[in-house]
């Protein structure tokens, strides 16, 4: 379910302007058009974020800021970001001083963008949602691997809308960006360069929950996000045994693991792979891409990886690339599993806004097909996952290890 957030917003122009700015975004926006009304809708709908006006009727936003701050407990924040018309520093330091959060110029004003907004209210919501209740595990969660046969195949954007689309489920979910030297998570999910990755967890003598939650970060979404390090120098930090050791504490704490593995078959991927419960390998119909397929396929069955946890994904099934369906599949010598369709405009537009379909449009075909594509595999594997038996190594050639 969308974050909802209360606009309190006192000219009819900028309200709009504010509802529209968030529903598109994928928010639930609730309005009033005055303090008091403010304070009313505040305790109905518990909002997750509020966007406040500095002048209205009734009673101003710092008083209503104010109030909030007083009457809240401990046990939650509401995130406050204070409008108004004014770029003064002392209304600024007046706002941060009642209790405000954030402070920006209202959508009437020339230097307001609806980029910086979305941003600010993505990283305060982010940084103040409520932690999921403590459940204790019965059983272990699931490892999904999605690897990218190769550039441009669209594993990273199945892989994170996928997990989005499981917690929507009611799944507990912890999304990973495995591609250690150039994830891109941050990007196709709007986050900044200066949030936890799993770099921080490299030096730490064990793997127990505790650390991993100081490094997990919440995304608005309520996946939580265990990020590659924001610079490429610091993949090295992370070895192979070590994120194993990650995943296998993660299968303790969540339902569903879905690993964004990197393209390069090394110890890292090679590893991954063989913990996974499922391997989705996606696949597009043109003749370099099945080529890579069929490369990786042969060279994972000659490492002893279990072939019936690999599933194929034609990402992009519907596009007219001159290679169907049975072509592709008489070139691999094997089924397609799973099909995801073409919908370029609605892949594009979400990537460049950093907001997945699945939050801002999952009723478009393409989120409709991710659904569909979450069903099946949940069929295919209904039951709940065992830990997997330790492996001996696996005697890997040298152009694959690290």
């Amino acid at each position: 379910m969308s974050a909802s957030i209360l606009v309190v917003e006192g000219d009819p122009v900028a309200q709009r302007l504010l509802r529209e700015i968030l529903e598109q975004a994928g928010y639930r926006v609730v309005t009033a058009a005055d303090g008091l009304d403010g304070i009313r809708l505040l305790a109905m709908e518990s909002p997750a974020l509020v966007l406040l006006d500095v002048v209205l009727p009734t009673a101003d936003g710092y008083q209503i800021v104010a109030r909030i701050r007083s009457e809240e407990g401990r046990a939650r924040h509401v995130p406050v970001i204070m409008l108004t018309a004014e770029r003064d520093v002392e209304q600024k330091i007046r706002a941060l001083r009642a209790g405000a959060d954030d402070y920006l110029v209202k959508p009437t004003d020339p230097s307001f963008h609806p980029a910086e907004l979305l941003a600010r209210a993505r990283s305060l919501l982010a940084r103040y949602a409520p932690p999921a209740p403590a459940v204790a595990r019965a059983s272990m969660g699931r490892v999904l691997a999605f690897y990218g046969s190769k550039g441009g195949v669209g594993a990273t954007t199945i892989a994170i809308n996928s997990a989005i689309g499981l917690q929507r489920e009611g799944r507990s979910v912890c999304l990973v960006d495995a591609n250690l030297q150039f994830g891109d998570h941050r990007v196709f999910l709007d986050l900044g360069q200066d949030l936890k990755s799993v770099a921080e967890i490299a030096s730490a003598p064990t793997v127990d929950p505790e650390i991993v939650r100081r490094v997990l970060v919440k995304h608005e979404t309520g996946v939580e996000l265990l990020l590659a390090p924001p610079s490429p120098e610091s993949a090295d930090l992370v070895r192979p045994e070590k994120m194993a050791a990650i995943v296998g504490q993660l299968r303790t704490m969540y339902d569903y693991v879905v690993v964004d593995v990197n393209q390069r078959l090394d110890d890292m991927t090679l590893g991954l792979m063989e913990a996974a419960d499922s391997v989705f390998i996606v696949i597009t119909a043109d003749l370099s891409c099945l080529k890579n397929v069929r490369l990786v396929l042969q060279t994972l069955g000659h490492l002893g990886v279990d072939g019936n946890k690999i599933k194929l994904v034609l990402n992009r099934s519907t596009a007219v690339t001159g290679i169907n369906v049975k072509s592709a599949e008489g070139a691999l010598k094997r089924p397609v599993d799973h099909r995801i369709v073409n919908d370029y405009r609605t892949a594009i537009s979400a990537l460049n806004s950093g907001a997945p379909f699945q939050v801002s449009k999952s009723d478009s075909p393409l989120g409709r097909s991710i659904h569909e594509f979450i069903k099946e595999f949940q069929q295919a594997q209904p039951g709940p996952a065992v830990a997997a038996p330790e492996r001996s190594a696996v005697s890997r050639p040298a152009f694959l290890r690290r």
